[in-house]
């Protein structure tokens, strides 16, 4: 059935990919952003500390508002197809970060600046939100079975692309002004190239096709009436806890791409663009890395990568914030690079493992809400708590056990997890491994 599409597999993931990368690089400049002038420019009545925390609350908002854009943009990709919803997600997404860049300071326009901040920042997340689920979904539901992990992978490199880029672009203009000048301006800049990469993304995305796994349930009118209704109702065990097992990857990421900027910055001294290389070099291996993580889970399954994951970050979080606290360039960057394997060990798999837990009808609004619930539990609040773990003046050992403990709920998640990759006995939509967590919807 799949094999007239396999050719065009390329073209797919690299449309997917791109979106990813463009949608990616939007949330990771307003995070990096975040980290070095936000805070001055839009809270300057708070201390230092409270002026970085507020700033890390507008990201949190970004979070936040990632589950309710899939609550948002799922239905739709359920009802009306996957690639509506690549299209309103990317648009809403640019268009947000976009206006970023024009928002006027705390100095010009009052306390108007920071809440024209948190809307833009809420708009983000939302298309954020939308955009996770039909991406791979493109990719998965395209795919030949045996090979859904690799090509799946694809979209999961977008982010580190996205972060190069938003991160290259903010260090390049550093360096090139002073200080006054990045402040007054320079800083705007990465969000005004977002419209020209939005640009790019929408032509890539309006050129291609549905998906065959919706096109078939159109055609069968096998659609969900109600798919957010019925995923809360049948597989909210399923979202759950893949929202649990992946708390601990976006608890990982950000510790090393946001907190880890402010608090080498703030407190250890090391220059910013010094860590900005060390986090930049350690994103662009993990990069690389990626779609042989995503072939690794064709070979041996989802959920062995994402315990393996899980036990790799409970190993390697002390070690990192010792490797951090030297704050020697290799030995910083040999800590980060052990976080973001561990990381994608994990990553990689999810979005083939998502998609193949859910059953198709409800997969869009299931597998982005699973995802995205877990960057609130993860991501949202990790630069907030580690933030204030580390205010003393030694090592921030507080931030490696909340990040161990992270790691140890995630590991119990997965473990109740089964495993979904297509084997002789489980066929290709690899659903009849779900079945058992459903008991639920036959009472429905």
């Amino acid at each position: 059935m799949h094999h007239d599409r396999s050719p065009s597999m390329a073209r797919l993931a690299a449309a997917s990919l791109a979106g990813t990368a463009i949608e990616f690089y939007d949330f990771f400049v307003y995070g990096t952003a975040a980290a070095l002038v936000l805070g001055p420019l839009f809270f300057p009545t708070f201390s230092p500390l409270a002026g970085t925390l507020a700033a890390f609350g507008t990201f949190a908002v970004g979070f936040v508002a990632r589950p309710l854009g899939s609550m948002l943009f799922g239905p739709i990709g359920d009802r009306y197809g996957r690639r509506p919803v690549l299209i309103a997600s990317l648009l809403l997404t640019g268009l947000a970060t976009v206006a970023v860049g024009f928002v006027p300071a705390y100095g010009t326009i009052g306390i108007a600046a920071p809440v024209l901040l948190l809307v833009l920042r809420f708009l983000q997340g939302l298309g954020l939100g939308g955009e996770w689920g039909g991406a791979v979904l493109l990719t998965a539901e395209h795919a030949p079975p045996e090979r859904r992990g690799l090509w799946s992978g694809f979209p999961q490199v977008g982010p580190a692309i996205g972060f190069l880029l938003a991160n290259g672009t903010m260090l390049a203009l550093s360096a090139a002004l002073d200080e006054g000048e990045f402040r007054s301006w320079g800083w705007r800049v990465p969000f005004w190239g977002a419209g020209l990469l939005a640009g790019a993304g929408l032509l890539l995305r309006t050129r291609l096709t549905e998906t065959p796994r919706f096109r078939e349930l159109a055609e069968r009118d096998e659609r969900a009436a109600a798919p957010l209704a019925e995923v809360v109702r049948g597989h909210w065990r399923l979202v759950l806890l893949t929202a649990g097992g992946l708390a601990v990857g976006y608890a990982v990421f950000y510790t090393v791409t946001t907190w880890s900027l402010a608090y080498g910055t703030e407190r250890l001294g090391v220059a910013r663009t010094t860590l900005l290389g060390c986090v930049m070099a350690a994103v662009a291996v993990k990069g690389v890395l990626t779609p042989l993580a995503a072939h690794l889970g064709d070979r041996f399954g989802r959920r062995p990568l994402c315990l393996a994951g899980c036990v790799a970050t409970v190993v390697w979080m002390f070690p990192l914030i010792a490797l951090l606290r030297t704050g020697e360039p290799p030995l910083m960057f040999l800590g980060f690079l052990g976080a973001l394997l561990a990381f994608i060990t994990m990553f990689a798999v999810t979005s083939a493992y998502l998609p193949e837990l859910f059953e198709a009808r409800v997969r869009c609004t299931g597998a982005a809400l699973g995802y995205n619930l877990g960057g609130v539990l993860g991501g949202a609040l990790t630069p907030i708590v580690a933030t204030a773990l580390s205010h003393g003046d030694g090592p921030p050992w507080g931030v490696a056990a909340y990040l161990t403990a992270v790691a140890l709920l995630s590991l119990g998640c997965f473990a109740l997890l089964p495993e979904t990759r297509p084997t002789a006995d489980r066929p290709e939509d690899g659903r009849s491994a779900v079945r058992p967590l459903e008991a639920g919807e036959a009472a429905v």
